[in-house]
């Protein structure tokens, strides 16, 4: 499938949708499935409000399985209209629909009309029917033939009961003659940011397509969204998450975890893109926020989102970069890019921007080179003496890539200064680049 963007193709992978009303456990059966805690799970509904994909295999054949929210045919306004709008877009991408029951309550009116969006679609579907374990919601199972999807499949999803004959069903209607492997992700970029910056309408720019939920309400995304796609030839992994706050505005719950998420997804992240707002300019928060990034040691990238309602001019661009390297000195090495997500301006010079910096933390540095460029830096400005000691270096060597890592050995670490650790950074970046990506150094006394 192809999205509108020049050089942008999503996966090409059977796809599985599950779908049924709110709170009958699709995000548990979407985690057992997958095997880990990818969607979040609670007693309430609504919880899932975005599409999640995961990669997964059923039977050796690589499948990619998506989660919807909780499905009202009759909603409108508000959130539920836009979760209603993410559930059509999903089956519409579907080759395989399972539609999920809660066998402990009695049919409603939602789930009769889900079902009768589904058949309409001539799709495959496997009717689950959840919450069954125990003998007394086993043998309620067959009242769901009445919604004409076939038999049910009776399953828990929380207890691990009938997952076997649920993956033999699905095994059935995937094709065996599967899409070969997909290519190994080059890059993984995770979109960041504040609440309401417009993360996720970025994500839906970058792919030409609505991926996922937006609004003008705040917090709209709370899971961290994976989506594998092609970029000029290029396999990289795009990752939308909840906003950071700071951590005394965090609600209890659901929002303490989706910030936790989003922190893991920079961790796993190869570049993370901090979006901001154009018009907020740049707060303590996106400083916290390129604070995470940097212990993680990221590649970093500003986005000024927004950009379509400020004045386009050389001066506009020059005070807000001013203002960025004001506030945010110690990522001076982080590139900018100006974007308007909602027209579409220069996502793809942020694209491109983003494959550089995933270039430069591929860099290597010949051993020779960067030995000469640190002797020649520290004879020019010596380190400071301390208690009578002064920081000596033997050599230094790169061991590593993604991020760019540097051993010096050294007489002993704690003479090392923290000023003269960042002028021993700033002489690597000078001498040899590494623009838009953090560094990591490590220091080893004798013996070590």
């Amino acid at each position: 499938m192809k999205s509108g963007n020049a050089g942008v193709t999503i996966a090409q992978r059977p796809v599985v949708v599950i779908v049924g009303r709110p709170n009958v456990g699709k995000s548990t059966l979407f985690n057992r499935l997958v095997g880990k805690r990818q969607a979040i799970v609670a007693d309430i509904p609504g919880t899932t409000r975005d599409r999640l994909y995961a990669d997964t295999m059923i039977d050796l054949r690589p499948i990619t399985l998506v989660d919807t929210g909780g499905l009202d045919p009759q909603s409108s306004g508000g959130i539920a209209s836009l979760v209603r709008r993410q559930v059509e877009i999903a089956i519409a991408e579907a080759d395989i629909i399972m539609m999920v029951v809660d066998v402990s309550q009695p049919l409603t009116a939602i789930d009769y009309q889900i079902a009768q969006l589904v058949r309409a679609t001539g799709k495959p579907v496997v009717l689950v029917a959840n919450k069954a374990d125990n003998e007394r919601r086993l043998e309620a199972a067959p009242q769901l033939y009445e919604l004409g999807l076939g038999d049910p499949i009776p399953i828990s999803a929380y207890h691990n009961l009938g997952i076997d004959q649920l993956l033999s069903a699905l095994a059935a209607l995937i094709p065996e003659s599967t899409p070969q492997r997909a290519k190994e992700t080059e890059l993984a970029l995770a979109i960041v940011g504040r609440p309401n910056v417009g993360k996720s309408m970025l994500l839906n720019a970058i792919l030409g397509h609505e991926r996922a939920t937006v609004s003008e309400l705040p917090g709209t995304t709370r899971d961290a969204l994976d989506t594998p796609f092609d970029y000029k030839g290029h396999r990289l992994l795009l990752i939308d998450t909840a906003g950071i706050r700071r951590r005394g505005r965090i609600a209890p719950g659901l929002e303490k975890y989706s910030v936790e998420r989003a922190r893991r997804a920079i961790s796993r992240c190869d570049v993370a893109l901090l979006v901001t707002d154009a018009q907020e300019g740049i707060t303590a928060q996106d400083a916290h926020i390129a604070g995470y990034a940097i212990e993680e040691y990221k590649g970093l990238i500003f986005v000024v989102n927004k950009w379509d309602l400020m004045p386009d001019t050389k001066e506009a661009r020059e005070q807000l970069i001013a203002q960025i390297t004001a506030r945010l000195s110690f990522v001076s090495w982080a590139p900018i890019a100006f974007v308007s997500a909602k027209t579409g301006f220069n996502v793809e010079g942020l694209m491109d921007l983003a494959l550089e910096v995933g270039e430069t933390r591929e860099l290597r540095v010949p051993t020779h080179r960067l030995n000469i460029a640190i002797r020649q830096a520290m004879a020019h400005h010596l380190p400071p003496v301390k208690g009578g000691r002064q920081f000596k270096v033997y050599y230094v060597t790169q061991v590593g890539i993604r991020p760019p890592t540097f051993v010096f050995f050294c007489n002993d670490p704690d003479l090392l200064h923290f000023s003269y650790r960042r002028y021993l950074e700033n002489t690597i970046r000078r001498e040899f680049g590494f623009e838009g990506t953090a560094v990591k150094l490590i220091f080893r006394g004798r013996g070590e």
